[in-house]
């Protein structure tokens, strides 16, 4: 069997996201540059590679663009950062860490990065745009929205539903077929036990409303 070669990727943009992706490729694939449009990161590079302006969309066409924007301050933007890069869906890659356990009975989108040690099990299904960061669980039959950001060391039960646009904060953890609505914020730590409402901030053991989680535009 001939061994395939490492396919091209940029990874767009350069931010902690973009650096923790450098560690998932394994031998799938290879980076050939950051995109960030910040003048002083194209000047001098980053992590030992090229930082390019979004000319190299078009420069490089035969490379797979993973875009990972996005922050605790900044996550409801993500849907319109993405868009503002005016990519096919097909461009967009898949990169999951070689140590991730994926279900064969799982869904994975597409712009998705899954992080070492992450768990995908039975019929979940993990939506377009979404980042899981290191060690999380996702059980049976529970969806992750579009766009939504879950940090590291999360469990999700089974038969839950995360919204689109989420954040859910490292270390938490969400009991089994509970909602949580788009735009939700679950702070660190936090212990799930209830619906979460559309655009809320919850935090705590149990988890509570915190306050009105206004759109973020940056």
């Amino acid at each position: 069997m001939t061994r395939q070669d490492p396919a091209p990727l940029l990874i767009f943009p350069c931010n902690g996201n973009g650096l923790e992706a450098l560690d998932c490729l394994g031998e799938s694939w290879r980076c050939v540059g950051f995109v960030d449009d910040t003048p002083q990161k194209q000047s001098s590079g980053a992590y030992g590679h090229r930082v390019l302006s979004r000319e190299a969309f078009i420069d490089t066409p035969d490379a797979q663009v993973l875009a990972v924007p996005g922050s605790p301050s900044s996550y409801r933007a993500r849907r319109d950062v993405v868009a503002g890069l005016q990519l096919a869906p097909e461009r967009f890659a898949r990169v999951i860490h070689p140590a991730a356990r994926i279900s064969p009975r799982a869904t994975i989108g597409y712009n998705v990065l899954i992080m070492a040690g992450v768990v995908i099990t039975s019929n979940a299904v993990i939506g377009n745009h979404v980042c899981i960061l290191p060690n999380t669980v996702v059980h049976h039959d529970s969806v992750i929205g579009d766009w939504t950001l879950v940090g590291s060391n999360v469990t999700v039960a089974g038969g839950c539903s995360v919204g689109q646009c989420c954040y859910i904060g490292s270390g938490s953890s969400i009991i089994h077929n509970v909602r949580v609505d788009d735009g939700a914020l679950i702070g660190l730590g936090s212990n799930v036990i209830r619906h979460v409402a559309k655009h809320t901030c919850v935090a705590g053991n149990p988890a509570e409303p915190l306050q009105s989680a206004a759109p973020s535009q940056h």
